[in-house]
């Protein structure tokens, strides 16, 4: 089919704001798109996947602050983290936008200009509550406890001069939208909480210009102002694609907007479902066809958040268990709008059970005995039993199962319905027996035909498994020696090659885990990426020069050393300082052997009063330092300076 006869799919994820690394539940967006992008290819569509980074505002200004460093150079680190990210989970997208690009910021200026022109921007004042982190105010009475209803920190109030965008103009217009678009806002539950929380409740006009910082896009008409997040950051899915408000865009916007899908976390649902709407009907512009708010991605103990220690990024969970195992779970493990959950335990557990077992294991198991019992080499010979029936059902279905649950973004089901063929055609090596066929010679063909039906149904999964596992559906046709067919080929059955040979020796594809060496490795990664846990000293009450003055330190060379008989911690030191030599009772035995101490040069307190330790007398104290962890070591000197030098 020619590119522009192809049904067109427009899909964009929300834009990562470059504050910092993105966790394992930012990332979730990013492959749950592409996910759904792939397949959409698979079905034929002519896709445009867009995402980016959201760079401007008060919390980088802050943040680039804190590092040092210019925000632009703050953001351009961030945002080439997360690029190299998505890159890393294997993300196609066709366009990263950056909403510092030249071209978005020149486009901005122009749409705000635009509204404000047309009265749909007026300038004020604003004095509310004002939540940095989320770069949103509000008032007293939509704060929870006192704090921002939307991520839980202290607000702080704040009055400025400001420009205000007229939600009120618009939205009973937006209320008939939603009521007679009943896909505009999915899930159900989260078209609900837009109507009844916000829209039928009355809409405030929205603030959308900030004077109190300079890192966002200048108001060009008036440079005391930055516009603000939402419109700078919203307008990205259409300056992506080229979109100018004079005419002269890129005929790739005619071509993909309205947007299919934008793909969004359900905490910035009001932005996409009330503002940006707003926003396009100002422009006179078409609405997106569907804004979908996926749920949290959470670790076990709650919503991930650097200050309860409990983050886990991609990378960290790719070097332990591979990109497409990765893939797998955060997209088999998230309800349809329902948080889910994820842990390292979890992890091994599907790596084990889904992966190792019924994939893995079933795609070893079928070629390892092609090559044993046919040298390779897969022939179709018509010799069928009626249990191969339902097996050649379930792979004819498996396709059209998988659709149906694409077209409504239950992703997690139609992995479900790709694993649930691969557990059929497990079952169908223990009801038809290949080894117990193979030690009859009457029974080949039968054998045959069994190998067969098993790599067919193979490669049917295979093919469908693409979108959500790229790598791992490659190696395994590989392995067959076959190449992904088409949705309209698996409408029907037995386009495997006859006579095809397999590899001779099957790859791995996912080896089982031991939970407890992978959460050993966890604990210990941890650790190293805390750095030193330094101990904590008890603060002593301040003093002058004066008394520090008091204490005299010397350097002292040990001459002799030796155990003390009645106290196995203590060690009696005979130690030169300067023109006389002093005993000294020391407890460091369980750190130091007596021949160990001899010949160093070690700092000693020689004005502290004599006193006797087990009998012994001890005439000053040698310095040593010690941690929490339990380690000790004596102050030595590193240059060699003559005993009885001051330490001062």
């Amino acid at each position: 089919m020619c590119q522009d006869c192809k049904k067109k799919f427009y899909l964009t994820t929300a834009i990562a704001y470059t504050s910092g690394k993105p966790h394992i539940g930012n990332t979730y967006e990013a492959v749950l798109a592409d996910s759904i992008c792939r397949f959409k290819r698979l079905e034929g569509y002519d896709v445009r996947f867009q995402t980016g980074t959201d760079e401007h505002g008060q919390k980088i200004e802050l943040k680039a602050a804190e590092k040092g460093v210019t925000p632009k150079e703050f953001v351009d680190d961030v945002a080439g983290q997360i690029q190299s990210i998505w890159d890393m989970m294997g993300t196609s997208y066709d366009k990263f936008i950056r909403t510092t690009d030249d071209y978005h910021e020149k486009q901005v200026q122009k749409i705000f200009k635009k509204l404000y022109e047309q009265g749909d921007i007026y300038k004020g004042y604003y004095e509310g509550m004002y939540c940095t982190p989320c770069e949103s105010f509000f008032t007293a009475s939509q704060l929870v406890d006192g704090k921002c209803p939307d991520c839980g920190r202290e607000c702080q109030p704040a009055k400025e001069e400001a420009y205000f965008l007229k939600l009120s103009k618009y939205a009973d217009r937006l209320i008939e939208h939603i009521n007679t678009h009943p896909e505009f806002i999915q899930p159900e539950s989260r078209k609900n909480e837009m109507m009844n929380n916000f829209l039928l409740a009355g809409l405030q006009d929205l603030c959308v210009s900030r004077t109190s910082f300079k890192w966002g896009i200048p108001v060009d008409f008036d440079d005391k102002h930055v516009i603000y997040v939402w419109i700078d950051a919203l307008s990205n899915y259409i300056t992506g694609l080229g979109y100018d408000l004079d005419g002269n865009g890129d005929p790739m916007f005619d071509k993909y907007w309205p947007a299919d899908l934008h793909l969004i976390g359900k905490d910035i649902l009001r932005f996409h479902t009330i503002y940006w709407p707003i926003m396009l009907m100002a422009l006179d512009l078409p609405l997106p066809k569907q804004i979908f708010g996926h749920p949290w991605l959470l670790q076990g103990d709650g919503k991930m958040s650097k200050s309860k220690g409990n983050v886990i990024y991609a990378d960290e969970l790719v070097e332990m268990f591979g990109v497409d195992a990765v893939r797998y779970f955060v997209l088999h493990e998230m309800p349809f709008d329902n948080d889910g959950v994820i842990t390292w335990e979890l992890m091994v557990e599907r790596m084990n059970s889904d992966l190792a077992n019924t994939l893995g294991n079933l795609v070893n198991r079928t070629i390892s005995m092609t090559n044993k019992y046919f040298g390779g080499v897969v022939e179709r010979t018509g010799v069928t039993d009626e249990m191969d029936a339902d097996l050649i059902e379930v792979t004819l279905q498996a396709p059209k199962k998988a659709v149906e649950k694409m077209e409504k973004l239950r992703v997690a089901d139609a992995i479900s319905e790709i694993f649930a063929l691969f557990k059929r055609c497990n079952k169908y090596i223990d009801e038809t027996m290949p080894w117990a066929l193979a030690k009859d010679e009457t029974k080949q063909d039968r054998l045959k035909e069994v190998l067969y039906n098993l790599t067919e149904s193979i490669s049917t999964g295979a093919a469908l498994l693409e979108p959500f596992m790229p790598e791992t559906a490659a190696k395994i046709l590989a392995q067959l020696n076959t190449i992904a067919r088409s949705l309209e080929d698996m409408e029907t059955y037995g386009h495997y090659v006859s006579g095809t040979k397999v590899t001779e020796k099957p790859e791995i594809l996912f080896a089982r885990l031991d939970v407890a060496e992978v959460l050993a490795k966890v604990e210990e990664k941890k650790k190293a990426a805390e750095g030193p846990k330094y101990p904590e000293v008890e603060k002593k009450e301040e003093i002058s020069i004066d008394d520090f003055d008091k204490v005299q330190i010397q350097v002292g060379e040990v001459l002799q050393c030796e155990p003390v008989k009645k106290a196995k911690k203590l060690l009696v030191s005979q130690i030169r300082v300067g023109g006389e030599v002093r005993q000294i009772v020391s407890g460091i035995a369980a750190y130091y052997k007596p021949e160990e101490m001899v010949g160093k040069k070690v700092a000693v307190i020689t004005n502290l009063k004599p006193v006797k330790l087990c009998g012994m007398l001890s005439e000053g104290m040698i310095l040593a330092a010690s941690d929490d962890e339990g380690n000790l070591s004596v102050l030595t000197l590193d240059r060699d300076l003559i005993s009885g030098s001051e330490i001062r």
